[in-house]
């Protein structure tokens, strides 16, 4: 007879007792719902912090890479860009968009980084004419440089040279403003980290990179904006996100209020001299008037904003939107070297400041001054042109060659 020992069975019964105990788990889970986060007391690991700080995706941007929000605007990069072409891509100044984010014009991108951009992007910026859009006078530079020191001031003669035509404005389909809530903007300040940002926001470091293409060391630099992702479920706001709850006691209650010294004993009588006799006794200080009104080489010839920029060989010099009928001035003191026109009859007037350096204003209309007259900085000398988008274009002259206008405005 064959003797089996108890100690056989105990696999088998420990098998039904495993079953028995996932039977049990799953008709409790049944009842009372499926944690699929894990958030029960499995004794397996959670994901119930993850589940509260799922970020959303960064928004597509549009074709010419914007994302607008309702309050600010963002641009995107693309591989191997320059600052300097997101913001001609965008019509608005490099410089301005470099300084807003604390970098060079110059400095490459990362595919997908973001520019947060100081002001909107125009809808509206001068496309390409002719000869690449720009007004070429190259020759009536010439001319002015040869000539205008040979010809009798104030003579009141008009030179017409035919040209090509000025550039005209394209209009370019409005940004789509992005729906729901607006992510926050972070000013990166010496010694943070993403990491420290991230934890600020309680968003994962991974999402803060993805929304702000930042490179696999998550490095950000001072002065950098950076968008904070925005969680799932609970939008962020700018006073929950960085401070603490503010704790709300009832009326009445609380510290009491201590009694103001006035109320225990009234003020010592005080002799106040009256107001003239003080003023005799004050020093009088000379101030001396401003020679000028800013310290850069010239001044703007128009108030209003750049809508393009100067891009050698495509166009020359810059293009400021302003209201038609608006005054333009003239940006250095010099003596008007040539007043002439376009092909479409649009006048231009070319101003010499010295032997080499002249300006440019076309698009002009209501001319105040004439040829070999002498003029101030910032005395108006036309108006800006009537149109469809009323625009003044800028030029700066080495000679016979255009250089960008931005450094002597600056």
């Amino acid at each position: 007879m064959t003797v089996t020992s108890p100690l056989s069975f105990r696999p088998a019964r420990g098998m039904r007792l495993l079953a028995g105990v996932a039977l049990l788990t799953t008709l409790a889970a049944c009842e009372d719902g499926l944690d699929y986060d894990l958030r029960g007391t499995f004794g397996g690991p959670s994901t119930a912090e993850a589940a509260k700080t799922a970020t959303a995706d960064r928004p597509a941007a549009d074709s010419r890479g914007l994302i607008t929000y309702p309050t600010y605007q963002v641009a995107v990069a693309n591989r191997g860009d320059r600052v300097g072409e997101v913001a001609s891509r965008i019509g608005l100044p490099a410089e301005e968009v470099a300084r807003f984010n604390g970098m060079k014009v110059d400095d490459r991108m990362r595919e997908g980084e973001v520019l947060v951009l100081p002001r909107r992007a125009p809808e509206t910026v001068a496309s390409a004419a002719a000869n690449g859009g720009s007004v070429d006078i190259q020759a009536l530079a010439g001319s002015a440089i040869d000539g205008a020191a040979t010809t009798s001031p104030n003579n009141g003669s008009v030179t017409t040279t035919q040209l090509q035509p000025a550039p005209k404005p394209q209009t370019i389909k409005p940004a789509e403003v992005q729906d729901g809530p607006e992510p926050l903007r972070h000013k990166v300040k010496r010694g943070e980290t993403a990491y420290t940002v991230s934890r600020l926001y309680q968003v994962p470091v991974k999402s803060l990179a993805e929304w702000n293409g930042l490179d696999s060391t998550f490095s950000i630099r001072e002065g950098q904006y950076l968008l904070i992702p925005l969680v799932e479920g609970s939008p962020p706001s700018a006073t929950a996100a960085a401070l603490p709850a503010a704790t709300t006691t009832a009326p009445g209650t609380g510290s009491p209020t201590p009694v103001p010294p006035s109320a225990a004993s009234p003020l010592p009588d005080e002799k106040v001299a009256p107001a003239a006799e003080q003023a005799a006794d004050l020093p009088t200080v000379d101030v001396p008037a401003p020679t000028r009104a800013s310290t850069a080489a010239m001044s703007y010839p128009v108030s209003g904003s750049i809508i393009r920029t100067y891009k050698k060989g495509k166009n020359d010099g810059i293009d400021i939107t302003a209201d038609a009928g608006s005054p333009v001035k003239a940006a250095e003191a010099g003596t008007v070297a040539a007043i002439t026109a376009d092909a479409n009859k649009v006048p231009i007037i070319v101003i010499r400041h010295d032997s080499k350096l002249l300006t440019v204003y076309a698009n002009v209309d209501q001319i105040s001054i004439r040829k070999g007259d002498r003029v101030k900085r910032g005395q108006q000398i036309a108006q800006v042109r009537d149109g469809a988008t009323p625009y003044l274009h800028f030029e700066v002259r080495d000679g016979f060659d255009s250089v960008d206008p931005m450094p002597y405005l600056q």
